[in-house]
């Protein structure tokens, strides 16, 4: 949906041949200690992993450098730390959508295709680590949005399954906000804070009303009458009470909060959340009471956003070899599916999608390899800040009542056209 982005504002970066980042063959040399730069582990499996891996290799240990919670602040810290060319980290833990960006700028080394097993994942993620067809970053975790839903409220409201579109969701709401137990229980919940949550949340919604941020040339599209209906849904939702105001402020992590404590019935939200929302320590009062589906859309099912994490290579670090190295084994089909059986991360290879331990635990992984495979991007831009900053600062007002939904698109396609023909 957004990819056309990356033709226009891609030839703005890179170096003289077109292709951006630092070569294989130049860089991928160096062994010794690294550090590894990444959001925050909530599951503490992260550091499991690395202990074992530093206990076989007690000369190349890895040190965790823990980055703030917000995708936003995270992708600042590490442009910060490339624009200064400081070697302070090694391998980057890039959102997808960070690739072209960091590619283009020539802050991260290519890395050797034909060193790595990317036969074995997914299409759609080993897409999301390159750039201009050379690979930047390794594919380590998938993600697309999913609908969970309370099971039992539905089924208390002799609703049959879950919606397949938005007027089934808004009917379903009605019938359970007529029980006594969904009186205080929010209708629907998705990331609409104005971080990069929105504009993901934007995305999709657009994407699941047939339109698309961008048309089939590339040219910016958001005012066309699919687009205004999908950011009216979010718009109305926001206006009419279905969506709590409280959303404007929350962040995925209060999301889930919100869906775990029961006072959400249906929440649109990433695959991670379904081991937390599921845990029978107390923790979460809808343990066994949720499921999951597609996200619906206007006219029939969804089309969900691709999300998911890859690792890179810092051009300006040292003991890239080890790195290198560091990147295989987290890779590793054995890691991946260890770590979505503590985690509930998606994986990036495409069998574990059918392994028969990773279905018991989560029945929803066909599901979810689906929505994977058919999913829109966000933009694959090098101006991938100015992009995402315009998509959330027009939705954002149109949310929270300081514009109309019109003028916001206007304003938005005006700023999208701005930044492409610049």
């Amino acid at each position: 949906m957004l990819a056309g982005v990356a033709l226009t504002l891609a030839a703005c970066g890179g170096d003289g041949d077109g292709n951006g980042g630092g070569k294989a063959e130049d860089g991928l040399t160096g062994r010794g200690p690294i550090t590894f730069a990444t959001g925050k582990d909530r599951s503490g499996n992260l550091q499991k992993m690395i202990d074992a891996w530093n206990a076989a290799h007690p000369q190349e240990k890895v040190r965790i450098i823990e980055l703030p919670d917000e995708p936003n602040d995270q992708r600042q810290q590490m442009v910060q730390n490339a624009t200064t060319r400081s070697d302070a980290y090694t391998v980057l833990n890039l959102d997808v959508v960070w690739t072209a960006e960091f590619a283009a700028n020539r802050w991260l080394v290519e890395l050797p295709k034909d060193e790595l097993d990317l036969a074995s994942l997914l299409p759609a993620t080993v897409a999301t680590g390159e750039y201009r067809g050379r690979l930047y970053a390794m594919p380590l975790n998938s993600d697309a949005g999913l609908l969970y839903y309370r099971t039992d409220l539905l089924k208390k409201a002799g609703v049959a399954g879950p919606p397949k579109t938005w007027a089934e969701m808004w009917a379903a709401c009605d019938k359970v906000k007529a029980l006594p137990e969904g009186e205080d229980v929010d209708c629907f919940l998705t990331e609409v804070g104005k971080n990069e949550g929105l504009t993901v949340s934007t995305a999709e919604a657009v994407a699941s009303a047939g339109g698309a941020i961008l048309d089939a040339s590339g040219k910016p599209a958001v005012t066309s009458p699919q687009a205004q209906a999908g950011v009216r849904f979010l718009v109305d939702a926001m206006k009419d009470g279905r969506m709590p105001r409280a959303a404007l402020t929350l962040d995925g992590e209060g999301g889930r909060r919100h869906f775990q404590a029961g006072r959400l019935l249906f929440h649109r939200q990433w695959p991670y959340q379904y081991e937390l929302a599921n845990a029978d320590d107390g923790s979460s009062k809808v343990a066994g009471k949720f499921a999951v589906a597609p996200i619906p859309g206007r006219n029939g099912p969804g089309t969900a956003n691709l999300g998911g994490h890859n690792f890179a290579i810092s051009a300006f670090a040292t003991n890239k070899a080890t790195a290198l190295d560091f990147i295989r084994y987290m890779a590793d089909a054995k890691q991946q599916k260890a770590d979505a059986l503590a985690t509930g991360k998606a994986p990036t290879v495409a069998a574990l999608y059918d392994d028969p331990e990773l279905v018991k635990k989560y029945p929803f992984l066909p599901t979810l390899k689906t929505a994977i495979e058919n999913a829109e991007p966000r933009p694959a831009a090098v101006r991938y800040g100015d992009v995402t900053a315009a998509i959330q600062g027009a939705v954002y007002d149109a949310l929270s009542g300081r514009t109309s939904s019109d003028k916001a698109l206007a304003d938005l396609q005006s700023r999208l056209t701005q930044i492409a023909s610049s």
